[in-house]
């Protein structure tokens, strides 16, 4: 039987933190549902209700176009190894960007990823936990993000990462606007 309640607990943040990848869900009241995988070591635990991620540049930039219109979020973390476990988080976020007056104290928190370009607290309402077996078990053979992603963004001039945020990251896929400026 799942787990409901309104905050994380001790059991449940050494689960998060042990996990090398999560997922983020949103969607604005119109247009298409976004579901993300997460990695490098990018989530912070600030509270029992509140959780800060850093995004680095990608495809696209659904997450922060979505908050922009219903703040709400979900993410879910799997167990993919050791016993089965699916947690999620749900609730209200938030987006912040390098041109944000709180930004260099919250990308503090962070390591100084290229191409870093939102960050994304959640204020956290509901908590689940459900069996997890559907879900398979993996080991994790190298982290993909450190050794291509954040080195694509680090030979990157800052105006070259400010044209490849221009023409990938400035609108959702249906057009809205994501509120990233440079």
């Amino acid at each position: 039987m799942g787990i409901k309640t309104n905050k994380l607990n001790r059991s449940f943040r050494r689960f998060i933190e042990a996990q090398q990848v999560f997922f983020v869900a949103t969607a604005a009241p119109e247009g298409r549902v976004n579901l993300s995988p997460k990695g490098l070591d990018s989530l912070r635990i600030v509270s029992d209700t509140c959780i800060r991620w850093l995004s680095v540049s990608g495809s696209g930039n659904e997450t922060a176009a979505h908050l922009r219109q219903s703040p709400r979020m979900t993410l879910m973390f799997c167990a993919f190894e050791g016993n089965a476990l699916t947690l999620r988080v749900y609730g209200n976020a938030r987006v912040f960007h390098p041109g944000d007056k709180a930004w260099a104290d919250l990308y503090a928190q962070f390591p100084d990823y290229a191409g870093a370009r939102n960050i994304f607290e959640l204020q956290i309402d509901l908590v689940t936990t459900s069996c997890g077996t559907g879900v398979p078990e993996m080991s994790v053979i190298r982290p993909r993000a450190e050794t291509e992603l954040v080195p694509w963004y680090a030979r990157m001039s800052d105006d070259e990462l400010a044209e490849f945020w221009k023409k990938k990251n400035m609108v959702s896929l249906d057009g809205d606007p994501t509120g990233l400026t440079f």
